[in-house]
């Protein structure tokens, strides 16, 4: 199975590392993700390559050429990667159920009534 052939696979914690540079910091090279992440995450640049290489096969970066040297920039905005993230929870938690996973969040006290109303009103809102 390749990286391309599972998108709503979860992300690693060093993949999200890798992720929230790109997102802060913009368009960088290996090098300067690699120094990024050194103190949480001491790598080769070969592995982080490789890595990078991963994230864009599943679709999550792009490259352009600086030269010879890439540089990576991703393709998603964070709120776009979580709410994949959350469909892949209801997928496999919920039986694909939008309400129980919903219910789930209610009955857990992760959102409140309030909150609940509030994002309703917001979604009778959108045009």
């Amino acid at each position: 199975m390749t990286e391309r052939s599972t998108p709503n696979k979860p992300i690693t914690e060093l993949q999200q590392a890798i992720l929230d540079f790109l997102w802060t910091a913009g368009p960088s090279t290996a090098e300067q993700v690699r120094r990024a992440i050194a103190a949480q995450h001491p790598l080769k640049e070969s592995t982080v390559r490789t890595l990078l290489r991963r994230l864009e096969g599943r679709g999550l970066l792009t490259h352009t050429l600086d030269g010879k040297t890439f540089v990576y920039s991703a393709t998603s905005a964070p709120r776009s990667l979580a709410a994949r993230a959350v469909r892949h929870l209801i997928e496999r938690f919920c039986n694909g159920s939008v309400d129980q996973f919903v219910l789930g969040m209610v009955d857990e006290k992760v959102l409140s009534a309030q909150q609940l109303e509030r994002l309703a009103n917001k979604v009778r809102n959108r045009k």
